[in-house]
């Protein structure tokens, strides 16, 4: 599996914020926004949640073809009818990819209230389990969450701040944990190098460098 991992690590790239570029047996991208220069069409598109710097149509148009899939909460779809609706707790095979849509909330700020039910994804890339946080708190659903990879925003402000995520990760214990959600609109680079600082020794850290 350590093969795997760092084998499925070497073909991401990191575009800024929460979006990831995936090249396997097919193209994801992860919550697409402020896009740049060429880039190859997507197979499947994951978004999180329906803030413009998560739900970006712009950004969508400039990788999307005739059957790209695009997946989401429900209230995504007004504004992206291409949209595949799927729920909390809902999983869906999309592409030959296995996606489980789990929670992404705010525990002590109002930017993501839980009963908007916006997500985080826990999908599987060649038989590595990657997690996607969205815009997140510490929430006490991670504790059961199983992955390999872990997409951790650490930014603070309207997610979780790098010592929180800290402890998320810890509760998560994935083999890689991975910061995001700085240097766009909040949050930098210091804040991915305090979690990765913290977390030596116990998990390891790979910080990408935003292509």
């Amino acid at each position: 599996m350590e093969i795997k991992i760092k084998n499925l690590l070497s073909k991401m790239e990191w575009l800024g914020h929460d979006t990831f570029k995936m090249t396997d047996a097919i193209v994801i991208y992860t919550d697409p926004y402020q896009l740049e220069g060429e880039l190859p069409k997507a197979d499947l598109i994951l978004i999180t949640h329906a803030h413009f710097d998560h739900l970006s149509l712009e950004d969508i148009e400039k990788i999307k073809k005739d059957d790209t899939a695009i997946v989401g909460p429900p209230d995504c779809f007004e504004k992206c009818p291409d949209l595949t609706p799927i729920n909390v707790g809902e999983e869906k095979i999309v592409k030959g990819i296995k996606i489980e849509a789990v929670p992404a909330y705010n525990i002590d700020k109002d930017f993501h209230p839980k009963e908007n039910n916006w997500l985080g994804y826990i999908f599987t890339v060649d038989d590595v389990k990657i997690y996607l946080a969205g815009d997140t708190d510490n929430i006490p659903e991670m504790v059961d969450f199983k992955c390999d990879i872990a997409f951790l925003p650490v930014s603070g402000t309207y997610v979780m701040t790098a010592d929180e995520a800290v402890d998320a990760a810890l509760s998560i214990n994935p083999k890689v944990a991975v910061p995001m959600h700085y240097g766009t609109i909040v949050g930098s680079s210091s804040d991915a190098e305090k979690f990765k600082e913290a977390l030596e020794g116990k998990i390891e850290v790979h910080i990408f460098e935003k292509v």
